[in-house]
């Protein structure tokens, strides 16, 4: 089949990447791409659903995958689904549980899905109310409702930073409409796990679970970013917890999306907070992660493309996803000052030499390609990943090839999968 992979990120190129080496797949062509996924690239408008769907007409893709959520919450599935080309990545309905705090919030109450205490806040002076600390305490968490590309959640601990947050999101409009409505909610304690699930609306296949790593500097300090490093399998997940993660929160959210009359059929993200009492649902995402895709993609050994395709019709039905437990930590490159103001254009050097390392791959994210050379066009560069017997053996080999590649104004953290030892 011919597979569009749409999107331009790291993730993009690791979903790419996993799809070019299937026997199922006779060509992969992703749009906008980077400079690392090769000549194929379409220079389409990710917020526009019909240009996406003439790109696949373009191309006659028979499968179309989306990358990030942008293109879900603007509806690609109900067009694609609407003209009869076959995409995987949910509807716009379903496409709220991340484009919306609020909705999926509502949503679990419903149906008694597991996360933290909230309110809704529609306007400042109910906002600057909540989060005086008199029904959640401190820390307080601060969601802007709407995408943020990562960057919409405070942890505020104290009231001067929640004040400060609120304002910033609503009178100063720091993330423009998505911060007009804010989610505040109580702070939840334990350890964050990322949980990845392939969806077709009645059933679900599980795959690595992840853990990332959000702060942009070494020990979790400094501003949240889209991701600064991932490392797999998490230590974290045992048979037993898979169980009740399928029991308390995929299977509800599988049953309440059918009743709602849109059967879930797409990647399912479960950001999760592992507390004393079990499993918490601190966010849906409506596709992969990233940068967890990348360290998670390689673990596959299933061929992914009939499983896309199939739950895209609502035909998982006695097919599996197998998968190796060996060790991944992917370390994200970042253009200097990111998530702040960045400079792009710079030229890198050392990529053939750090992919050319044993146990190694790189995913390119804000790259492009000039000539014979690549450049940086955005905030995270790359994904460095290492693979090994062990996590120690693969975080030496992440780091090894990141000191490989260089670039001026070149930031990572140092402690990418430290803890997972």
């Amino acid at each position: 089949m011919k597979v569009l992979v749409v999107g331009g990120g790291g993730r993009e190129h690791a979903l790419a990447w996993k799809l070019a080496r299937e026997s199922a797949v006779e060509k992969v062509v992703c749009a906008p791409g980077n400079g690392g996924t090769g000549p194929s690239v379409h220079p389409i408008d990710l917020s526009d659903p019909s240009s996406i769907l003439a790109c696949a007409d373009a191309e006659a893709a028979d499968l179309t995958v989306v990358g990030p959520e942008l293109p879900l919450s603007q509806g690609v599935h109900d067009l694609f689904r609407a003209n009869g080309r076959c995409l995987f990545g949910p509807s716009r309905f379903a496409a709220q549980l991340e484009s919306s705090k609020a909705f999926a919030k509502v949503f679990m109450a419903r149906h008694g899905i597991p996360t933290a205490r909230f309110r809704v806040c529609e306007r400042l002076d109910e906002a600057l109310a909540m989060v005086s600390g008199a029904e959640f305490g401190f820390p307080v968490v601060i969601k802007a409702d709407g995408l943020a590309a990562g960057k919409g959640v405070t942890i505020a601990h104290d009231l001067a930073t929640a004040q400060d947050a609120v304002k910033k999101a609503m009178l100063e409009q720091q993330f423009g409409n998505a911060g007009l409505r804010l989610v505040v909610e109580e702070c939840l304690v334990g350890e964050e796990v990322s949980f990845f699930a392939i969806c077709d609306g009645r059933q679900a296949l599980v795959l690595p679970a992840a853990q990332d790593h959000k702060r942009a500097f070494d020990g979790d300090k400094g501003p949240n970013t889209g991701g600064m490093g991932a490392f797999a399998p998490s230590p974290l997940m045992t048979a037993a917890l898979e169980t009740r993660i399928r029991r308390e929160i995929v299977e509800p959210v599988l049953e309440g999306m059918k009743g709602d009359g849109h059967p879930y059929q797409g990647f399912l993200y479960i950001g999760l907070m592992i507390t004393l009492d079990g499993p918490y649902v601190v966010e849906f995402n409506v596709r992969l992660g990233d940068p967890e895709a990348q360290v998670i993609l390689p673990m596959v050994s299933e061929e992914l493309a009939p499983l896309l395709e199939a739950a895209s019709r609502g035909a998982l039905d006695n097919m599996t996803c197998e998968q190796t437990q060996i060790p991944h930590v992917g370390v994200v490159l970042a253009s200097g000052g990111y998530p702040g103001p960045y400079q792009t254009g710079v030229a890198i050097t050392g990529i053939d030499e750090a992919a050319a390392l044993d146990g190694v791959l790189l995913f390119q994210a804000g790259t492009v390609q000039r000539d014979d050379t690549v450049v940086t066009s955005g905030g995270r560069v790359m994904t460095v990943v290492g693979r090994g017997a062990g996590f120690s053996d693969a975080i030496e080999k992440a780091y090894l090839a990141a000191d490989h590649i260089t670039y001026v104004g070149k930031q990572l953290r140092s402690d990418i999968g430290r803890k997972a030892l």
